[in-house]
């Protein structure tokens, strides 16, 4: 079993750090995958508190066989994973597929709404920290002012402390939710291999002359 924390990065994102060799989000990484593009997280696509999380509406043709990952979203900094529907899917996949679907938006809503919340109390901080010290946010030149890294410590620290119950609640939540993932994968894994195993031994049977 791994572990995963919660840690903030040097661009001030939120994002999740696995420990281990074995990763959870490797219950939803899909075989094959087409990436329309790239964006990195960084100080400059911080959550906008007033904009609404969006998901990308695209979805993959009908006769793809590939599972479909998008760029990074700008508010959850996770990227969007839409899953192909095989042909002649099956009950037992189809409910994989809206399990894994279903965790991919729970994930995308948590950390949305955490990065919201984090890039609201980081501001009122920095505000709150320069006010204190008889400083406007931006300087005569109209430059904005910053706080030194230890003095942003103090806040990290502080909004991470607050919030170890609901990480702590996510984690719980995201192991279980890949652990019922995972077991719904191996079931489909032992049904595909037992259905090849049967038509392989009908088609022989029904190929061997009657004498």
């Amino acid at each position: 079993m791994t572990s995963m924390k919660t840690v903030v990065g040097a661009s001030g994102c939120l994002t999740r750090r696995i420990l281990g060799p074995f990763t959870p989000h490797a219950a939803l990484r899909p075989h094959r995958i087409s990436v329309p593009g790239s964006r990195l997280c960084s100080s400059k696509q911080a959550p906008k508190p007033d904009k609404k999380p969006k998901r990308s509406p695209f979805r993959p043709a009908a006769s793809s066989t590939h599972d479909w990952i998008g760029p990074p979203n700008p508010l959850s900094n996770l990227r969007p994973i839409v899953y192909h529907i095989p042909e002649n899917e099956t009950e037992l996949e189809k409910r994989l597929r809206h399990l894994r679907q279903e965790t991919e938006d729970w994930n995308h809503n948590f950390w949305t709404k955490q990065n919201i919340t984090f890039s609201k109390e980081k501001e009122a901080f920095i505000i709150s920290e320069l006010k204190s010290k008889g400083l406007t946010l931006r300087d005569e030149q109209g430059r904005r002012r910053a706080l030194s890294s230890e003095e942003m410590a103090e806040f990290y620290k502080s909004f991470l402390d607050k919030n170890r119950t609901r990480h702590a609640q996510y984690n719980n939540e995201w192991y279980r939710r890949n652990f019922t993932i995972t077991l719904l994968m191996a079931r489909v894994a032992l049904t595909n291999i037992w259905k090849t195993v049967t038509d392989r031994h009908r088609s022989k049977k029904s190929s061997t002359p009657t004498t």
